[in-house]
């Protein structure tokens, strides 16, 4: 069953921020030592800071088209804090009600962030991982029917706008067959999506996930805890099952932290911690595979949301520390 893209053009007026949504550039890096050269989207130059800009707009467009939000309603989600602030800035922009619920143990900048854009932050004891919030949602919204779930963990409508666009966007830029893309999961959207997007132009594209050594579900493995914040959030979530993956990488979190640093110092690249997994991990898979392999990855969002986190922290984090 095919998705229809809905467009937010309709609900905004000239020079909203929100048409910067998208199209950001996919730029290579060289590795020197390594000898490796791979892309890396750079979806942290989205507007609010991350990749989840695109499914922000994404649902809130659509939702405008089916009337299914309305000028009293309130857009209520669980997030790790990207998908909240990016509901946060979209509901600034069309002056809609925004709330957010989020595990305490989320840096405490997403949540000045979110509650900078004017959202409501409600904050819940993560008992379960992500499951405890996504639960509260719902029985928030069953409660009272002013709430509008975007439900970013099973809605098809996340994926398919990775299909649809984000792929197609990395097709255009790089402009040769992509041999190998890697990339975390939170909700399983950016795999599924950028996956079935990448299959359609170059069926032997390597889909490799990457998950944190300490909680990685793919391969039969209990989830831990881990200090890669907004992947592998306890549960393997449902729009994973539709991606077309053909294996995993793991990445502890301190080769997380370590290429994190390593990105800024080396490259001028202020990303997060799950970058720098993402490029941690795309550059193993380079390394295994031929020299003029094209290897693409996402660098998800930028780093001011972590500077309460071990990612800033003046000691690096030991092998013992989670």
């Amino acid at each position: 069953m095919s998705i229809e893209q809905p467009s937010i053009r309709q609900f905004v007026r000239n020079g909203s921020v929100l048409e910067l949504v998208g199209n950001t550039p996919t730029l290579p890096l060289r590795f020197e030592p390594e000898g490796v050269t791979i892309h890396a989207k750079c979806e942290f130059l989205n507007p609010s800071g991350s990749i989840k800009d695109r499914f922000a707009v994404a649902v809130v467009a659509d939702a405008l088209r089916r009337d299914a939000l309305r000028h009293d309603s309130v857009i209520l989600e669980c997030t790790s804090g990207n998908t909240g602030i990016a509901l946060a800035m979209v509901g600034a922009a069309l002056g809609l009600r925004v709330s957010i619920l989020m595990s305490h143990s989320a840096s405490v900048e997403r949540r000045q962030i979110m509650r900078h854009f004017g959202a409501e932050v409600i904050l819940f004891e993560a008992n379960a991982g992500y499951r405890t919030g996504i639960d509260l949602a719902r029985d928030m919204a069953a409660k009272d029917s002013l709430y509008f779930l975007p439900s970013q963990f099973d809605n098809p409508l996340n994926a398919a706008d990775h299909e649809h666009v984000t792929a197609q966007e990395m097709v255009r830029q790089i402009q040769k067959p992509i041999d190998c893309f890697v990339a975390g999961y939170g909700t399983g959207a950016t795999l599924a999506g950028v996956g079935r997007g990448l299959k359609q132009h170059h069926p032997q594209t390597l889909i490799l996930a990457m998950e944190p050594t300490e909680a990685a579900m793919l391969s039969g493995e209990c989830p831990c805890c881990h200090a890669i914040e907004g992947v592998a959030g306890g549960f393997l979530p449902p729009l994973l099952d539709s991606a077309p993956l053909d294996g995993t990488v793991k990445i502890s979190s301190e080769e997380a932290l370590d290429m994190t640093r390593r990105l800024s110092r080396e490259f001028g690249l202020l990303v997060g911690t799950s970058a720098g997994a993402n490029v941690a991990a795309a550059l193993k898979q380079a390394q295994a595979l031929p020299p003029d392999a094209t290897v693409v990855t996402i660098l998800c969002d930028r780093a001011e949301r972590y500077f309460s986190t071990k990612l800033f922290a003046d000691e690096p984090m030991s092998r013992s520390e989670c």
